[in-house]
């Protein structure tokens, strides 16, 4: 019992490692950041499908419904590293930033129920860029410098209920939190002041989540799977402050307040339509799956605040493609440890919403992993590798090529079992 005491306690006072959560997206400037997978890395793995996907131990994240198939009582942690290599049409640069992704515990009920708790990364702000202006001589006259990072999480609360005829219903509450920081200096030759922008506010709300999943047998092995999850409408509010300032135009860009011009406060929606997810596939259990996914949301709404001034971005529709599986050789099998260990892959291709100089930025991306078992149990560790493309330079665009890592610990046991006297 102790360890179990030891787990809810890291599930408590993790939070507070999530607010040191980064990025490194030049494209994370635009909204509330750029939007994190709110997927496991074996759903990564499989190019982020995992709506139909579900396990006795282990936790997918698409669909609730998939909570009611838990056996074991499951925690996670997952982290990983993503690296950014930026191209603006005249030079690259490269960019990393790692950070902690999730933490979950699923617990199964009576054999036909589970719940699953925890907290994950939801949007993630990292970004540092430099516009300039140069006069007919190529001197520079002015220099725009922007910054920001923050982000926002989510704690989320998810039950499943497994029905007969391989049927299974949940739900997911989640609460979303965070802070967002965003600065802008502006630097004019000969002119001996600069001007500073600061805005830092705070985004809350909840959200709702739906799932259904159903499983039939069309063999003696094999089995279709199907998954629907449906996010509801739901709405953030931003509220915070924006601060105009004067400092010493000094050449690193940093320098000591003078005056404060305007203060004032701030407050914004972003509001999210219904998003809803399809996934099919077919497989054997324990042994091999392959399906896909499709995820199509409305664009997203944002109103009040800065929001309302802003004209060289907005957001259209979202969707999103999503191919992919796992084989395991052989999972029971005693004399080869790499027969018993999950190997996956997958494609995806995301069109995510955001406009920019009406340029549509989407991303396509390749994926694969490997599920390494730790001994002779079900608890392992998930390697992920993403690699992909963002962006285009087209219209003053930036291109991002991408090379994800991920790493995850699943450890499984069980809880609450009946001692034996012998």
């Amino acid at each position: 019992m102790i360890k179990e005491i030891i787990v809810i306690a890291i599930l408590l006072i993790s939070a507070h490692s999530f607010s040191q959560a980064t990025n490194s997206s030049p494209y994370s400037l635009f909204g509330i950041g750029e939007q994190v997978n709110l997927k496991s890395v074996e759903e990564i793995a499989m190019g982020q499908m995992g709506g139909a996907l579900n396990s006795e131990y282990q936790l997918s994240f698409t669909n609730p419904a998939s909570y009611s198939y838990l056996s074991w009582t499951t925690y996670v942690f997952a982290g990983g590293n993503k690296t950014n290599v930026v191209n603006d049409g005249n030079e690259t640069q490269t960019s990393s930033a790692a950070a902690l992704s999730y933490i979950a515990l699923g617990i199964p009920i009576r054999g036909n129920q589970g719940l699953a708790f925890g907290l994950q990364l939801h949007t993630a702000v990292g970004y540092s860029l430099l516009g300039q202006t140069f006069d007919d001589d190529g001197t520079i006259t002015e220099i725009d410098r922007y910054f920001g990072n923050g982000g926002t999480n989510r704690v989320f609360l998810g039950y499943g209920y497994k029905f007969p005829y391989n049927i299974s219903l949940g739900v997911e509450m989640a609460y979303i939190f965070g802070s967002i920081d965003n600065n802008v200096t502006n630097r004019r030759n000969n002119v001996q002041l600069a001007t500073n922008q600061i805005t830092d506010s705070n985004v809350k709300g909840t959200t709702l989540k739906l799932g259904a999943h159903y499983a039939p047998n069309i063999s003696d092995k094999l089995k279709l799977k199907f998954g629907l999850a449906v996010d509801l409408e739901s709405t953030l509010k931003e509220n915070g402050d924006q601060i105009l300032y004067t400092s010493i135009n000094i050449a690193d860009g940093v320098g000591s307040p003078i005056d404060t011009l305007n203060r004032s406060s701030i407050t914004a929606t972003i509001k999210s339509p219904l998003k809803t997810v399809i996934s099919a596939g077919i497989g054997q259990e324990n042994k091999w799956f392959f399906g896909g996914e499709y995820t199509f949301q409305k664009p997203l709404e944002f109103s009040g605040g800065a929001y309302d001034d802003i004209d060289f971005y907005y957001y259209g529709d979202y969707s999103n493609i999503s191919v992919g599986g796992f084989f395991i050789p052989k999972m029971n099998s005693l004399s080869n440890y790499f027969e018993r260990v999950t190997y996956r892959a997958g494609v995806n291709y995301k069109k995510t919403g955001l406009i920019v100089n009406n340029t549509e930025i989407n991303q396509y991306g390749i994926s694969f992993g490997v599920g390494l078992p730790m001994g002779l149990k079900l608890s392992n560790v998930n390697l992920g590798f993403e690699m992909g493309k963002r962006g285009t330079t087209d219209n003053g665009l930036i291109e991002e090529n991408f090379y994800n890592f991920r790493l995850s610990l699943s450890l499984n046991d069980k809880w609450f079992r009946k001692q034996k006297i012998y």
